[in-house]
């Protein structure tokens, strides 16, 4: 494993991080970079185990949270209800998933024009969302009703195809299902983690025969700087939605996906 290897996994760990709570599609800008980085890995494992970097940076912001759901979970309805609305928000996700395990590692995440397309489709919906006056109905994200949150599952799992983004298909359809921006995007920061822990838990499985030393050493390193870079956008991404809407991540991802496919025709 040479010192170049090991600094491409440190760029896409620190590129996965800032970009895994964006609605940009962490995983369309690492399987792109990569791409163009002639960067390999087994199984496009890597691009998936490093994930659990930025779950860790969700556990770490929301800690207390998190631990006063625990401990109120036997008395609290709210806790109660907020629990229940995301193990329901993740079932369409981990049935999907399993099913079309193969094909989205096998296919979609092996199709770098496909990526670039709905990079470009998505920035357009964003722009498209910025523009509606939508007044919302629920501002609270612990209290989503288990039925709005099971709809917010299903839209989650168009982001299976790589270039939509799991954030960015979460965050809008709570927007137009009638939920505040800032309560949509931080419903998606909680549902990122059965969801990407359960991604995690799969990959490794399933790749558990193929993994080397060197793999994991690649993995340990993008794994810390996804940590890392998403505490960062964890800390400050509801604020920035609030001022700023979406728009900006609309242009980027149309940017990001333009200058892929000139890259593609040029170079493939």
């Amino acid at each position: 494993m040479s010192f170049g290897t090991l600094l491409e996994a440190l760029l896409l760990g620190l590129l996965e991080g800032f970009t895994e709570f964006l609605p940009v599609s962490s995983t369309g800008h690492i399987l792109l970079a990569g791409h163009f980085l002639g960067f390999e890995s087994q199984g496009k494992v890597f691009e998936v185990l490093i994930q659990l970097g930025a779950i860790l940076a969700i556990v770490t912001v929301y800690f207390g949270r998190f631990w006063q759901v625990l401990v109120t979970l036997p008395s609290s309805p709210r806790s109660r209800n907020f629990v229940i609305g995301i193990l329901v928000a993740f079932l369409p996700a981990a049935v999907i998933g399993a099913f079309a395990h193969g094909f989205i590692k096998q296919v979609l995440f092996e199709s770098p024009a496909l990526i670039c397309v709905t990079l470009i489709l998505g920035g357009i919906v964003l722009l498209w969302v910025d523009t509606l006056k939508i007044r919302p109905r629920h501002t609270d994200p612990m209290a989503l009703p288990p039925l709005l949150t099971l709809k917010i599952g299903f839209i989650q799992c168009l982001a299976m195809i790589p270039g939509v983004s799991r954030s960015g298909s979460t965050i809008v359809g709570g927007l137009l299902l009638g939920v505040s921006k800032p309560a949509a995007a931080e419903f998606s920061f909680f549902l990122a983690l059965p969801t990407m822990a359960g991604a995690f838990a799969y990959d490794l499985y399933k790749n558990r025969d193929a993994l080397s030393m060197d793999d994991g050493i690649l993995i340990l390193v993008g794994f810390v700087a996804a940590f890392v870079a998403a505490l960062a956008v964890v800390r400050t991404l509801i604020a920035f939605v609030s001022r700023h809407g979406f728009t900006p991540f609309g242009w980027w991802r149309i940017a990001v996906g333009g200058i892929g496919l000139i890259a593609l025709a040029l170079v493939g």
